[in-house]
C-alpha cells in the first residue's frame, strides 16, 4: 500500500497562479534561515505543503473579492505559517520525535486529546482519543503486570498506562508491541495521582487499542504477508465449516456508519473491502462503538480472529447475511492512511491514495442519473484526463461548474476496482474536501500577481483552456440576449416541463429555488482580433450594467438602444474554451460559441 497525498499542476492560465503558488513556498522557506530545524522545533516541516499553500491563498482571495496583491498574500500567508509551526513546535519534544517515522504523515483523529492536556486539567473522557508512541515497555515492580509509557509528537511530558491483558500477547509474541511503536486507543480513564499516591496520575487498561503498522517496514510487511494473506472474504463466506477456522483478514475500510439500535444497544458498522472487492460488515456492539473513532476511511485494516456471526438490520428482522465482530480473541491491527505532500500530475496517480490534490481544467460534468446526489467531473492538466466521482450529502452544492473552468479539488481517494481501473472519488462530507472554481473567483481579474494577460489572437493557438484577457465590447444586440430561469444551487438553466420546473443539470424539481438571469451572446475585441462568446447570470449583468427585472421594463426600442450605449466599454475578462475534446480535436456538441465568458470587471 502506497498511500500519498497527490498536487497535480495545470494546463490551463493557471500556470501564473501555480508560478506564485512555488514562489511563495520559495519566500516562506527562506525566511526560515537554512530550511534546518532548530532544536526544539519538533516534526513541523520549514517549508510549507503545497496544498497547504494554495488552499490559503484561494482562502485570501475569497476574503478579499476586490483582488490581492502579491505583498499581501505572502503576508497572510507568512503569518498562517508561522502560527501553525508556533502551534506545533512551542515545546521541546521529547524522545518521540526520533521515535516517529516522519514519512508517515496521518490527520489527527478529531477525538485526539494531548498528553500534555491530561496531565493539565488532570482528566482524561473515556470518549476521547490517544494517538501514541510507546516509549518504553516495563514490569510493574514487584508484580506480574506490564505498563508502557507512552508519549505523542505534541506534548512534552509521558504518561504510563497499565497494559490491558488482552495485549499480553503482542510482547511476548513477535514483540510487536515495543518502544518506537505507534499506538492509539480510547475507551481510557484516569487513575490520578492523588489516588494512587504514586506522585503522577496513570491510565487504567482500555480494551480499546488498536497497533499501527507500516507496510514500508519489513518486520511489518512480513506479519501482514504471513498473517493476513491467506483468507478472503469469499473464501470464509464459502466454508461450511466457518466456526471451525480461525480467519485473518486484511481489507480496506469503505464506510463507518451508525446503525439503529437494537433495542438498548448502541451499535456501529465498518465496512470493508478486501483485495477482491469483496464486502462485508464488521460491526461494534455498545462500548465497543468507541473503537470506530480510531479508525479512518482508507485506511486498512488487518483483523485475526474475528467473531462471525450474522447480521440483522433491526430487531425485527431475522439475522440473514454473515459480519465479523470483535470477539473477546480479536485483535486488530491498523495500517492508517499516510498523509504525504508532494507534487504530480494526473498521470501518477494510482490506487490507495488519500488526500490527493488537484489543479486542472474542467472537460465534463454531469449527473450520475436523474435520481441520488452523485456526478461525474472530468479534470485535465498536461498530463492526462482523470474522471473523478463527486459524492454529495445532498444537492450538489459548488455552484456554476463547466467545461473550461479552472478548479483546484482536494481530499479525492484513488482506488483500483475489481479490473485494476483506476477510480477517484470525492465526498462532500470528508474532512479536508474542498473545491474552488477559479473560474469564477471575482478576486482573480484584480489580482495581477496571480495571472498573465493573453491576447485573442492566441487564444485559438493555446494549449490552455481559461484565459485572462483585456477586452472591449464589440457588439451586441437584442436578438443576442435571452431571458431565462436558473438554478440557484448550480447556475445552469431550468427547463419547463409539462409537470413543472426541472434544473437542466441538477436534474431535481426546483419550483422555488430559481431566480431570473440572462443568456447572452457578444463579441468582444482587443487590438489582435474578434471573438464571438457566451455568458450567463452575473457576468452577463456586469456587461449589461442592468437587472433583469430593470431590462425587461424598459420599451423594446429603449432596450435596443440601451444594447448600443455599451459597445466599446472596456473590460477585464476570465474567458474558457468550453468545447469537447474528442482524441485531441476540438468538437463543441451544443449551439454555443466556442468561448465563455466566466468573469468580468468594468475598467473604469
Amino acid at each position: 500500500m502506497e498511500p500519498a497525498a497527490v498536487t497535480a499542476s495545470a494546463s490551463a492560465d493557471g500556470g501564473a497562479f501555480l508560478e506564485f503558488v512555488d514562489y511563495a513556498i520559495s519566500v516562506i522557506t527562506s525566511s526560515g534561515g537554512d530550511g534546518s530545524e532548530s532544536p526544539g522545533a519538533g516534526p513541523a516541516p520549514a517549508r510549507p505543503p503545497w496544498g497547504w499553500t494554495v488552499a490559503q491563498v484561494l482562502k485570501s482571495c475569497r476574503a478579499y473579492s476586490s483582488g490581492v496583491t502579491a505583498a499581501i498574500l505572502l503576508s497572510d500567508l507568512f503569518q498562517s505559517w508561522t502560527e501553525q509551526r508556533k502551534s506545533l513546535t512551542a515545546k521541546t519534544k521529547v524522545e518521540v520525535t526520533s521515535l516517529l517515522n516522519t514519512r508517515s504523515k496521518r490527520r489527527r483523529l478529531p477525538r485526539t486529546v494531548t498528553i500534555d492536556s491530561i496531565h493539565e486539567k488532570n482528566f482524561l473522557s473515556p470518549k476521547s482519543v490517544l494517538e501514541a508512541v510507546v516509549i518504553d515497555v516495563f514490569v510493574l515492580p514487584g508484580t506480574n503486570i506490564y505498563m508502557l509509557t507512552l508519549g505523542d509528537m505534541w506534548s512534552t511530558s509521558t504518561i504510563d498506562l497499565y497494559l490491558h491483558r488482552r495485549y499480553y500477547n503482542y510482547i511476548g509474541q513477535h514483540c510487536i508491541l515495543k518502544k518506537g511503536r505507534e499506538v492509539v486507543l480510547t475507551g481510557c480513564c484516569l487513575r490520578t495521582a492523588v489516588v494512587e499516591g504514586s506522585g503522577h496520575a496513570r491510565i487504567l487498561p482500555t480494551e480499546y487499542m488498536v497497533i499501527l503498522l507500516d507496510e514500508e517496514q519489513d518486520e511489518d510487511a512480513m506479519l501482514l504477508a504471513a498473517q493476513f494473506c491467506t483468507y478472503s472474504f469469499s473464501s470464509m463466506m464459502e466454508e461450511k465449516s466457518r466456526n471451525d477456522v480461525v480467519y485473518s483478514f486484511y481489507a480496506r475500510i469503505e464506510k463507518i456508519e451508525t446503525l439503529e439500535p437494537f433495542g438498548c444497544t448502541e451499535r456501529k458498522q465498518i465496512v470493508l473491502v478486501d483485495n477482491d472487492d469483496e464486502k462485508i460488515k464488521f460491526i461494534l456492539w455498545g462500548e465497543q462503538v468507541s473503537l470506530a473513532n480510531l479508525f479512518s476511511v482508507g485506511s486498512m485494516l488487518a483483523l485475526d480472529s474475528p467473531y462471525i456471526s450474522n447480521f440483522a438490520h433491526n430487531n425485527h428482522e431475522e439475522p440473514q447475511e454473515l459480519c465479523l465482530e470483535y470477539g473477546s480473541a480479536t485483535q486488530v491491527y491498523l495500517v492508517p492512511i499516510a498523509q504525504h505532500e508532494e507534487q504530480a500530475y494526473v498521470s501518477d496517480l494510482h490506487g490507495k491514495m488519500v488526500g490527493v490534490s488537484l489543479f486542472g481544467t474542467v472537460t465534463s460534468v454531469c449527473k450520475v442519473s436523474t435520481s441520488g446526489s452523485t456526478f461525474y467531473l472530468e479534470i485535465e492538466d498536461a498530463t492526462g484526463v482523470v474522471l473523478t466521482k463527486l459524492i454529495f450529502t445532498g444537492h450538489w452544492s459548488l455552484g456554476r461548474v463547466g467545461v473550461g473552468h479552472m478548479v483546484y479539488i482536494s481530499g479525492l481517494t484513488c482506488s483500483l476496482n475489481k479490473i485494476n481501473i483506476l477510480e477517484v472519488s470525492w465526498s462532500e462530507k470528508e474532512p479536508g474536501s474542498l473545491f474552488v472554481n477559479l473560474s469564477l473567483l471575482p478576486a482573480l481579474l484584480n489580482s495581477t500577481c496571480l495571472h498573465n494577460i493573453s491576447l485573442l489572437s492566441d487564444l485559438p493557438h493555446s494549449a490552455n483552456r481559461t484565459h485572462i484577457c483585456r477586452v472591449r465590447l464589440d457588439h451586441i444586440d437584442c436578438d443576442s440576449l435571452k431571458l431565462s430561469l436558473f438554478h440557484n444551487l448550480c447556475g445552469y438553466v431550468v427547463d419547463e416541463l409539462p409537470d413543472g420546473l426541472q434544473c437542466s443539470f441538477c436534474k431535481v424539481a426546483c419550483q422555488n429555488g430559481c431566480t431570473p438571469g440572462f443568456q447572452l451572446h457578444l463579441t468582444i475585441a482587443d487590438d489582435s482580433e474578434k471573438v464571438f462568446a457566451w455568458c450567463v447570470g452575473q457576468t452577463a449583468v456586469e456587461f449589461l450594467q442592468i437587472s433583469p427585472d430593470e431590462y425587461m421594463e424598459l420599451p423594446e426600442d429603449e432596450q435596443a438602444m440601451y444594447l448600443f450605449t455599451l459597445q466599446n466599454e472596456s473590460f477585464t475578462v476570465a474567458i474558457a474554451n468550453t468545447s469537447k475534446r474528442v482524441d485531441g480535436y476540438a468538437e463543441n456538441a451544443e449551439a454555443l460559441p466556442v468561448w465563455e465568458i466566466t468573469r468580468a470587471l468594468r475598467c473604469e
